[in-house]
C-alpha cells in the first residue's frame, strides 16, 4: 500500500473527516430542525384548537356541558384502540426510554404512530376544552422524531441512541417556546439527571439548531411577553417566602395527587374507571365544564393567555382562578386523556402571585406574579434550575433572576416535605415497571 494511500485511510478515521460521522451529523442536524419546525406548527395547531373552542363557547357558554364530556370521551377511546401507549404527558416515557437498555422497548415508546396520536389527541383535548399542555407532548414527539432519524445509522452504542433521545426532547422545548438555554438545562436536569460527556455536545447541537430555526421562522418573540419589574432588597422579599411556601406546599400536593391517582384512584371510581374509561372521562368533562362556568372560561386550555395577561398587569379573571386551574388541571389529568401539564402548571403559579400580591403591597405586583408562577412550578416538576430559566427566558427579564432563583430553590424544598418524589421521575418508574411486566 502506498503511503499516500495509508495516510488518507488514517485521515479517514479522524472525527473530522469520516464520512459515516459526517453522515450522522447531517442527519442528526436534519433532526433537530424537523423538531423545531414540529414544535412550531404544534404550537400554531393547539392555539387554533383553543380558539375552535372559544368560538363554540361564544355562541353558548353552556355548549361545554356537551362538548367537553363528548371530547374527553373520545379522546379516551381513540387512545386506547387507535393510540395505545400515547396517554400520558409524554415526558415520563422519554425518562423511561433513556433507562432502557432494549431498543425494541425503547422504538414502542418513541414511535412515530404514538408520536401523530400524541399530537392530534392533544389537539383534540385543547379543542375540547381540557386543562392540558403541549409541551410534555413535543418532548415525546421530539424524541420519536430524532430516533426515528437514527434508526438508519444503526449506531453502534446505546448510548448514542440515548444522546439522540436526549436531543429530541431539549430540541422539542427550545424549539417550542424559543427557550434554548431552558432546552438544555430541561435536559440536564429533569430528563437525564446528569451531564454525561458523550450526549452533552449532541444536545448543546440539537438545541442551538432548533433555536436557530425557531428564530428565522417566528423571530424573536417572549412566550409571556416581556416584563421590566423588578424587586428590590429588602420588604419585597417578604414575596420571595410566601411565594415560595404556598407555591412550594400547592405544587408539592399537586404532584402527590397525580402520583396516587397514577396507581389507581379509591374503591368504587377506581373500579368505574377501569370498567368503563371514556364514561368515566364523560364525566371528567363534565366537572371540567362546570369548574369553567364557574371561573367565567378561564381555566380552559393551557392557560398561557391567562398566565400572560397576568404578568403584563393586565388580567381580569376571577380571584378563584388559580385554585379552579389547579382543580381543572387535575380532573384533566385523571380523565386519562393525552396532554402534559407545563403550562397549566405556569397558569396556577402565576394565579397564586396574583392572589399572594395583595398581601405584599410594597412589592411590584407583576414581580410577584413572576415569583408565585416559578414557586408553583418547581413545586410540581421539582426541577428548581428549570423553573427558573423557563420564567426567565419567558418573560425576557433576567433583572428577576435572583428573586426567581431564591423562591424556586426553596419551593422545591417546601415541595419534598409534601412529595418526596419528583412526578416525573415517579410517573417514569411506574411506567418502567409496566413495561417489564409485560415484557
Amino acid at each position: 500500500m502506498s503511503p499516500f494511500r495509508y495516510d488518507l485511510r488514517r485521515l479517514r478515521r479522524l472525527p473530522l473527516f469520516s464520512p459515516r460521522r459526517w453522515v450522522r451529523r447531517l442527519v442528526f442536524w436534519l433532526g433537530a430542525v424537523l423538531v423545531a419546525l414540529m414544535a412550531i406548527g404544534f404550537a400554531d395547531l393547539a392555539n387554533r384548537a383553543q380558539d375552535l373552542f372559544q368560538y363554540v363557547l361564544r355562541l353558548n357558554r353552556l355548549s361545554a356541558l356537551v362538548l367537553t364530556p363528548a371530547g374527553l370521551a373520545l379522546s379516551v377511546l381513540l387512545t386506547r384502540r387507535v393510540f395505545p401507549g400515547a396517554q400520558g404527558s409524554g415526558i415520563p416515557q422519554v425518562i423511561a426510554a433513556l433507562h432502557i437498555g432494549d431498543r425494541r422497548a425503547i422504538g414502542s415508546m418513541l414511535s412515530l404512530r404514538i408520536g401523530v396520536g400524541k399530537l392530534l389527541l392533544t389537539l383534540l383535548g385543547l379543542a375540547s376544552g381540557a386543562s392540558i399542555g403541549r409541551e410534555g407532548p413535543t418532548v415525546q414527539v421530539g424524541a420519536a422524531i430524532m430516533h426515528a432519524l437514527g434508526q438508519p445509522l444503526r449506531l453502534p452504542h446505546i448510548a448514542l441512541e440515548r444522546g439522540l433521545v436526549l436531543a429530541g426532547g431539549a430540541a422539542g422545548i427550545a424549539g417550542a417556546f424559543n427557550t434554548p438555554l431552558a432546552g438544555v438545562v430541561f435536559a440536564i436536569e429533569e430528563l437525564s439527571h446528569s451531564f454525561e460527556a458523550r450526549t452533552s455536545g449532541t444536545v448543546l447541537t440539537a438545541v442551538i439548531i432548533a433555536g436557530i430555526a425557531t428564530l428565522a421562522l417566528v423571530g424573536n418573540y417572549s412566550y409571556f411577553g416581556v416584563t421590566s419589574v423588578q424587586l428590590d432588597f429588602g420588604a419585597g422579599w417578604i414575596a420571595v417566602l410566601l411565594c415560595s411556601v404556598v407555591g412550594g406546599l400547592f405544587g408539592g400536593l399537586f404532584s402527590r395527587a397525580l402520583i396516587i391517582a397514577a396507581h389507581g384512584l379509591p374503591r368504587q371510581v377506581g373500579r368505574f374507571a377501569m370498567r368503563h374509561p371514556a364514561g368515566f372521562a364523560a364525566l371528567c368533562g363534565l366537572v371540567l365544564a362546570l369548574i369553567g362556568i364557574l371561573g367565567e372560561g378561564s381555566t380552559y386550555g393551557t392557560g398561557y393567555d391567562q398566565a400572560r395577561q397576568l404578568v403584563e398587569g393586565r388580567a381580569h379573571l376571577p380571584a378563584s382562578f388559580a385554585v379552579l386551574k389547579f382543580a381543572a388541571t387535575v380532573v384533566s389529568y385523571l380523565s386519562g386523556i393525552p396532554g402534559g401539564i407545563f403550562a397549566p402548571s405556569l397558569a396556577v403559579g402565576a394565579g397564586v402571585g396574583q392572589w399572594l400580591a395583595h398581601l405584599v403591597p410594597g412589592a411590584p405586583s407583576g414581580a410577584v406574579v413572576l415569583l408565585g408562577m416559578v414557586g408553583y412550578f418547581s413545586g410540581v416538576v421539582q426541577a428548581p434550575i428549570t423553573a427558573t430559566i423557563i420564567v426567565m427566558e419567558m418573560t425576557d427579564n433576567q433583572a428577576m433572576t435572583i428573586p426567581l432563583l431564591a423562591t424556586s430553590m426553596l419551593a422545591f424544598g417546601c415541595s419534598r416535605l409534601v412529595c418526596r418524589r419528583p412526578i416525573y421521575s415517579a410517573l417514569a418508574r411506574r411506567f418502567l415497571a409496566a413495561v417489564e411486566r409485560s415484557g
